[in-house]
């Protein structure tokens, strides 16, 4: 009998202060009583690409194949990995006009991760009240915060 995967509730969002910008990403972990948080950020970026990178680097952190509820408000995100990607791959990530798809490299990433779960996808509205979207939202912009405050030292 094989044993049942962990289940994992997940919460994602991206931040961006112009697009581009500086951006940030957050995610929000939970299984039973345990939460993890997740936060980063790049200097010069956009809101679709910290997007991903908060689905990437929650799914990146499970150290096992696990059955994941994953909450973003990302359209992008959620119609990009459901339903354009299928198209993307067969044409060589290639739009069907035939352009190269934006973030391509990024959106290998989150099929592979993706991949590796049992990912049921949910699409929550942004700044709404809902608890885990506002902790992501704010996990995304300690992210840009962050990076932020390692420019300044830098200069």
């Amino acid at each position: 009998m094989e044993l049942s995967k962990n289940h994992v509730e997940i919460w994602t969002d991206g931040a961006c202060k112009g697009n581009p910008g500086p951006g940030g990403w957050g995610a929000l972990l939970r299984s039973g009583h345990t939460e993890k948080t997740l936060h980063g950020g790049e200097l010069q970026t956009t809101n679709n690409r910290m997007e991903m990178m908060a689905v990437i680097e929650a799914l990146r952190a499970l150290k096992r194949p696990c059955r994941v509820d994953l909450h973003v408000d990302s359209q992008y995100v959620m119609k990009g990995i459901n339903e354009w990607i299928h198209g993307w791959r067969r044409r060589n990530w290639r739009k069907a006009d035939g352009k190269p798809v934006l973030n391509s490299e990024l959106w290998v990433l989150l099929d592979a991760e993706v991949s590796r779960h049992e990912v049921q996808w949910h699409w929550v509205k942004g700044h709404a009240g809902d608890p885990g979207n506002e902790r992501a939202d704010l996990l995304a912009n300690r992210g840009v915060e962050e990076v932020l405050a390692r420019a300044r030292t830098v200069v």
